[in-house]
């Protein structure tokens, strides 16, 4: 009989209380471990230091993230493994040395969150009123890395951020590929209300099919920013932005609908912005810009190399020489990394060809984020 009962007592299942004190062990292990973490990354900040080195080194980062994405085997997705690393790292690098990370600002602008993204929430972020304000700001010393927009999928190019590029000592150390899901927010979310919607060109651009069909009758107004749409809308009861969440969330704004984009998996491409460029990860990136002269076939000369050296360019982008009318500059993203001999090699023939060529940058390949 006393074996029966107890048989039966081992296969009742655990209580909540059970399992909360088993949870609370695991949580002190977690924290021990963190700091223990902690403490072997201040040592190696003392190392860095003694040594010179930087502490940011995006290469290493990338390398511990997705080394602890190969090992999960859930049930967390491997997003959120991710953030939970980079907060983790974004902690302990902040006991080495808290990174100054300017963008364009106020809080809570999509450039924020993509800063957020990359280095984590332990960081002094520093808002900036416009692009070139972030590039003056790494370029003086006065923050360590810049975060700026250069690409949309729906969109485009941002040609401010491509203009800015052509004259900057600044290197190119990283990109973000940020998932972009705005809202239609307002004070008091009754659509009824709403005679005007603000917000930056181009979100109002990425939602234009949708305020077509909701709010066809609204004006609609640039401003400078995302956040600062949603601030004015915070103040006014007939003016409603195309904002982020977090951004409404921040303002004090309900939601009237979520996700108005036209495309679905709308994604923005933001630059990381630094003084020294980085090493190879093996997965990398290059962006260069060049120009040619103004002859037939010049420019098909100039690509025909990297087909030769198997380069792949993923992307080729022109502006116009604002000294010269009507004459080209190409900025190309290039798949390697400089110091790769191929892409070495074809970037050097292309000296010898181009009238001007200029690296911006090699650094490791973004990867999409999940929505």
């Amino acid at each position: 009989m006393s074996s029966r009962v107890g048989k039966k007592a081992a296969a009742e299942p655990p209580s909540i209380e059970t399992i909360r004190a088993r949870i609370d062990e695991i949580n002190l292990k977690i924290l021990r471990l963190v700091s223990l973490r902690a403490n072997l990354a201040s040592e190696i900040g003392r190392l860095k230091h003694n040594g010179g080195e930087v502490v940011y080194q995006p290469v290493r980062e990338r390398q511990v993230i997705e080394k602890m994405i190969a090992e999960n085997r859930g049930p967390l997705a491997d997003e959120h493994i991710k953030r939970i690393f980079i907060e983790i790292i974004s902690a302990c690098r902040a006991l080495e040395h808290a990174p100054r990370v300017a963008f364009l600002g106020p809080e809570h602008t999509y450039s924020h969150e993509a800063a957020r993204m990359r280095f984590g929430a332990s960081v002094d972020f520093a808002p900036q009123p416009s692009f070139a304000a972030v590039f003056n700001e790494v370029e003086n010393g006065r923050a360590d890395f810049g975060v700026v927009p250069v690409e949309n999928s729906t969109e485009g190019s941002v040609g401010l951020t491509l203009d800015l590029l052509i004259d900057t000592p600044l290197v190119i150390i990283g990109e973000i590929l940020a998932p972009v899901r705005h809202s239609i927010l307002s004070r008091d979310g009754d659509p009824a209300l709403v005679k005007k919607i603000v917000s930056h060109q181009q979100s109002l651009a990425q939602c234009r099919g949708y305020l077509t069909a909701n709010f066809p009758h609204c004006e609609t107004e640039a401003v400078a920013s995302n956040a600062l749409a949603a601030q004015q809308a915070s103040k006014t009861p007939s003016l409603a932005a195309i904002a982020s969440r977090a951004a409404g969330e921040a303002y004090g704004l309900r939601t009237i609908a979520a996700n108005i984009q036209d495309i679905a998996s709308n994604t923005t491409r933001f630059l990381v912005m630094g003084q020294r460029a980085t090493d190879r990860s093996g997965a990398d990136k290059t962006t260069a810009l060049f120009a040619v002269a103004d002859r037939v076939g010049a420019l098909n000369e100039a690509l025909s190399l990297f087909a030769r050296n198997s380069i792949n360019i993923s992307k080729i982008e022109s502006r116009p020489l604002r000294s010269r009318p009507w004459e080209y500059l190409f900025f190309v993203d290039l798949m390697g990394h400089r110091e790769d001999p191929k892409l070495a090699r074809a970037l050097k023939a292309l000296e010898r060809k181009a009238l001007f060529l200029k690296v911006l940058g090699s650094y490791p390949e973004g990867r999409s984020a999940a929505a």
